[in-house]
């Protein structure tokens, strides 16, 4: 039987960042968590240690966190976007006036989502109506609470 596995597709920088983030969890937070585990142990009977159960729980929470990357990181294909077209694609960073308020976004996919920083997923309603198009369009779509959105768009560049 073939197995399908979901192809995580990533900017240069998500993927980046995502290493980065996986030598952080085995190098620094693993063994962090060893030694506040060690010192838990020597405060004496496990079975009423809250400082034991909260390591533990933090042990849980680092593998699986280390787990969760290692398996994005084997299927993942890196979106090399240095084309200077000015199509929205992802790893494409945009101007747009939305509902008539200027806003601006880097498109990336949906593991690298960060909304306080502008990045939005390729995958969200904005950032799936807008793919594909160039400044001086105006995109119309309605969100999933059936508000509608009026995006004009006025600049696309190679992404932050």
């Amino acid at each position: 039987m073939v197995e399908n596995k979901k192809v995580y597709e990533l900017t240069e920088e998500g993927k980046k960042k995502l290493e980065e983030r996986l030598d952080y969890l085995k190098n620094t937070a693993r063994k962090e968590n060893i030694i506040a585990i060690q010192d838990a142990r020597s405060q004496g009977d496990l079975s009423e240690n809250a400082d034991y159960s909260a390591a533990r729980e933090e042990q849980a929470r680092i593998e699986a966190e280390i787990a969760q990357t290692e398996e994005i990181l084997q299927h993942c294909k890196v979106i090399n976007n240095h084309d200077n077209s000015d199509t929205i694609s992802l790893g494409k960073h945009v101007k747009l006036v939305i509902n008539g308020v200027e806003r601006e976004f880097s498109i990336v996919s949906r593991v690298e989502v960060d909304p306080r920083n502008g990045k939005i997923s390729n995958e969200s309603p904005l950032g799936s109506n807008i793919i594909g198009h160039r400044p001086g369009d105006v995109v119309r779509f309605r969100t999933e609470s059936d508000n509608e959105v009026v995006a004009e768009i006025k600049a696309v560049s190679l992404g932050k």
